[in-house]
């Protein structure tokens, strides 16, 4: 999901504004220089666009002439993680035409365009022929993956574009007019993206990229590989880092989330006996979530679980009136179980795909988000496309690793290992795999002697 609330995580954002604005001081700015006009370089299918030359395409040098947003990958990676200078280049902001969910729901507000279906296109000076699409994680809008993702593949050459999915913010699930639109619509925006970029690259270099990835975390990490399943033309392979698993009959997040929100509760009650205390921690690991994990409930508790089991409960069975921490997705009726029918992965990849997962990950655990997935693919007989790599110690956000307390939970930065670094260790190895037919290491268990923020070796 990797989508957190506004109201609750105020001290974190505060921090992060903190980090940022420190990070910037003494930074040179980038300044914009001539560029093609819109009629040079339409991007197809687009409402709105504007194009931005710069002489630096790094988020850092971006976030003063206002071409990203710091908010928007909040928590995603670790103080202290090294990116690589991603140059000179084109960014083009705009979106397609949409329709706008009714009130209460917000659209997203970036450039004060206040409408969804944004994307953010940007097109290197030295360019290696090649384009890496990036789905956004959560419900966050279209710079959510530029620090993790943008500056890393900018840097290597990459033409990069990434999209709001659709719609943004914690009331996603009022888009679309039955359940399950909201997703559905997450598909269409990707394929939708990575057509016009492909013709935007085409113009602008002469010639169409020789090479397409997927790569995304999160909600992200889903959409890649639902994209390698169902839409494998576009696609030459991905990297789907913690994704998101929904299968109509489950696992999925209703079949783990209402345990976490029936248990934890009286697993931290002072007042629970131990005997009370130990079923609800038993109740807790049966559901899904792995032994060695318990320091990192109170703080999932607090920003994650709640809200994610509400509002995706909302968008695939808006009618259910009772408790969300007594939701029984077993029970519900078909029809509920169709509409995550109709956005649920089957294993059934076409193209490369390499996964990879943090073994502490408390809000998507492996043993309900990856394991199972994992599991479909052999039936499919594609199992010779897939590697997947599990990281000790890892969660689901590197952000947890930067030290300070979130709404006054400690977190333990010596506890947990980045996954951030693995991630980029596996686009690198699909990329030796997919261009050198190189096969990369067998599917296994990434352990490292100390924290490293900057570098992963695969098994």
């Amino acid at each position: 999901m990797t989508t957190m609330s506004y109201r609750r995580t105020l001290p974190l954002l505060l921090v992060l504004v903190l980090l940022v604005t420190s990070a910037l001081v003494g930074a040179p700015p980038a300044r914009a220089g001539a560029c093609p006009t819109n009629e040079e370089l339409p991007v197809p299918g687009a409402e709105v666009q504007k194009i931005t030359c710069v002489e630096d395409l790094s988020v850092s040098a971006l976030l003063p002439l206002g071409l990203t947003v710091a908010t928007d990958w909040f928590g995603l990676n670790a103080t202290g993680t090294v990116n690589p200078t991603a140059g000179p280049g084109i960014q083009i902001d705009g979106y397609f035409p949409d329709t706008p969910p009714p009130a209460p729901y917000a659209p997203n507000s970036f450039n004060g365009w206040n409408h969804d279906a944004q994307f953010v296109i940007r097109l290197p000076r030295n360019w290696n022929g090649k384009l890496v699409i990036a789905p956004s994680p959560g419900n966050r809008r279209q710079y959510s993956s530029d620090f993790i993702i943008s500056d890393y593949v900018l840097a290597k050459g990459y033409a990069y574009a990434s999209t709001d999915k659709g719609n943004v913010g914690a009331s996603f699930y009022l888009d679309g007019e039955r359940p399950g639109d909201a997703i559905a619509e997450w598909h269409r925006r990707v394929g939708e993206l990575t057509r016009a970029v492909r013709e935007v690259i085409h113009c602008h270099y002469g010639r169409y990229p020789e090479r397409t990835y997927l790569f995304g975390i999160s909600n992200g990490g889903y959409q890649v590989r639902y994209a390698l399943e169902r839409d494998p033309r576009l696609y030459d392979g991905g990297v789907d880092w913690e994704g998101t698993l929904f299968t109509r009959n489950g696992p999925n997040l209703f079949t783990y989330l209402p345990t976490a929100l029936t248990q934890f509760p009286i697993y931290a009650n002072p007042a629970s006996t131990p005997e009370q205390v130990e079923a609800a921690r038993q109740a807790m690991l049966v559901a899904g979530f792995a032994p060695g994990s318990e320091f990192l409930w109170p703080v999932h508790n607090q920003i994650y679980w709640g809200l994610t089991q509400r509002i995706y409960r909302l968008e695939f069975d808006p009618d259910y009136t009772g408790l969300d921490a007594e939701y029984d997705y077993a029970s519900r009726p078909a029809e509920v179980k169709d509409a995550v029918g109709r956005v649920s992965l089957t294993g059934r990849i076409r193209r490369p795909l390499i996964t990879v997962h943090g073994t502490l990950d408390s809000l998507l655990p492996p043993a309900t988000n990856a394991d199972p997935y994992v599991a479909l693919i052999p039936p499919r007989q594609r199992e010779k496309l897939h590697r997947y790599y599990l990281v000790e110690n890892g969660n689901h956000v590197d952000g947890f690793l930067r030290g300070f307390e979130v709404a006054g939970l400690p977190i333990f930065p010596n506890d947990l290992e980045p996954l951030l670094p693995c991630a980029r260790s596996a686009f690198e190895a699909l990329e030796r795999w997919v261009e050198g037919r190189v096969r990369p290491p067998a599917s296994g268990l990434i352990t490292r002697d100390k924290v490293d923020l900057n570098s992963c070796q695969l098994p």
